[in-house]
């Protein structure tokens, strides 16, 4: 839907928010108040959009009874009102510096306001590049370019139909072949056959996706830091980068902010294999072996299983025993996940270096899948929060960074790039690396060379 509505921000190629809907934007000095006026541009009825629309395509997320997945999102949300046809402000109930970056998720959309307060979600109308013309849901999506579209210089085809293809090989098949032009996710196990292939090119970036081997520090014996330095150190990155993703990613270091990020920091030392230093943290915890069970699925991850292999062999050298407790996919995250003391998981990553904390590894989060709790990090979290000074948040994003790697209850190996294939007949600027196909927003920024 990406194509057919649009959000008040973007995410461009550099992972910075942009206006989009919203004309322009300003926060109030503590970051607690953000006003947003919008571009004067219709919906594809005809009807003008105004602040009645933005107001009520964000309480659709917000209500009691809403099932949205963005309704936890904005809780931070006191207030919406108008101020005018052409201004909507945001009251929060505490200063929050990345809110743009909230307004850009692919949830957001702003469809029209049904007369009533309510949002007229079921007709399709939206204001982007493309009208729906056709939809069966879980099989095909048509729809046709909008002339009157306010980006000039995007929405390019003149009709686009999306199919559901939920298997890789038939996917890469179709591309292939010539039935469709592009398909995303692209496994990694099947890149280099695409690759041979003369009129087909794969799309890869730098994504945020990480595979996290989660310790639960309420429980022993991770509640001691030293143990879970000795298993940060027994893992061998590098060779669960080269066999598990095929080298498509990058190495991890312990904590969930991808290279690709605004407030990576770059400068943190990159943790390695080092089996010497993995005892020396055992015998400082007291210990001259240790015995751990990893509970793994392929059910987190596709590769999980071997991963899990691959740090049993490269931990027995640093005089860990790890067995490895390979668990149905049927049930993993509901029977597994967050509950067993010592397992593995996935996470997509999120836009922000706050959205990321604040979801999993801060004091309160419903998802603290490794129940860690340091009070110099939480109280980091907060104050990065409300802070506009772009130097200072990255000093304080980075501290963060290192007190994930250093005392934290995960251990990140790797971070997996976002791969995606298209044919000759297809081309592209710069990409996005916030989600797949240029951050969903291919059918929007690409275009064709033969015509």
């Amino acid at each position: 839907m990406l194509a057919v509505c649009n959000t008040l921000l973007e995410i461009d190629a550099a992972g910075v928010a942009q206006p989009e809907l919203a004309e322009s934007y300003e926060a109030s000095d503590d970051a607690a108040t953000w006003t947003f006026c919008l571009r004067k541009t219709n919906f594809s009825n005809g009807k003008q959009v105004t602040a009645k629309d933005v107001i009520a395509s964000f309480n659709h997320h917000r209500g009691e009874d809403t099932k949205s997945g963005a309704k936890e999102l904005l809780k931070q949300v006191k207030e919406i009102r108008a101020d005018g046809d052409n201004v909507v402000v945001f009251e929060l109930t505490s200063g929050n510096a990345d809110f743009p970056y909230v307004t850009a998720d692919y949830h957001m959309w702003i469809m029209p306001e049904n007369g009533e307060g309510g949002l007229d979600w079921q007709s399709g109308v939206g204001t982007g590049g493309y009208t729906l013309e056709e939809f069966e849901p879980g099989v095909r999506m048509r729809l046709k370019r909008r002339d009157d579209y306010f980006k000039s210089d995007r929405a390019w085809f003149d009709e686009v139909t999306i199919l559901t293809i939920n298997y890789p090989t038939a996917r890469q098949n179709a591309l292939v072949t010539g039935e469709v032009d592009i398909i995303n996710a692209v496994p990694t196990k099947t890149v280099h056959m695409l690759k041979r292939r003369p009129n087909v090119h794969t799309v890869e970036v730098t994504g945020t996706s990480h595979f996290p081997i989660a310790m639960q520090c309420s429980k022993a014996p991770f509640e001691d830091v030293n143990v879970r330095l000795a298993l940060k150190h027994a893992v061998n990155r590098q060779e669960m980068l080269d066999k598990v993703l095929r080298g498509h990613g990058s190495l991890g270091n312990d904590h969930p902010i991808a290279p690709s990020q605004r407030f990576h920091a770059a400068d943190l030392e990159q943790r390695t294999y080092d089996p010497d230093k993995a005892k020396f943290h055992l015998k400082k915890a007291g210990l001259d072996s240790l015995d751990v069970t990893l509970a793994t699925s392929d059910g987190a991850y596709s590769g999980a299983v071997d991963a899990a292999v691959l740090f049993q062999q490269s931990a027995s050298k640093a005089g860990i025993n790890l067995e490895v407790n390979s668990r149905p996919a049927d049930g993993y995250w509901s029977n597994v996940w967050m509950k067993e003391p010592f397992f593995m998981g996935y996470w997509n990553g999120r836009p922000t270096a706050d959205w990321m904390f604040s979801l999993v590894y801060g004091a309160g989060a419903a998802w603290n899948e490794t129940k860690w709790q340091n009070d110099e990090f939480n109280t980091l979290l907060i104050q990065a929060r409300t802070e506009l000074d772009e130097n200072r948040r990255a000093e304080m994003y980075a501290d963060m960074q290192r007190l994930c790697r250093d005392d934290g209850g995960a251990i990140i190996p790797m971070f997996g790039n976002y791969i995606d294939g298209r044919n000759d007949r297809v081309a592209h600027g710069e990409v996005a690396a916030n989600r797949y196909l240029d951050g969903w927003k291919a059918i929007e920024r690409w275009w064709l060379t033969d015509v």
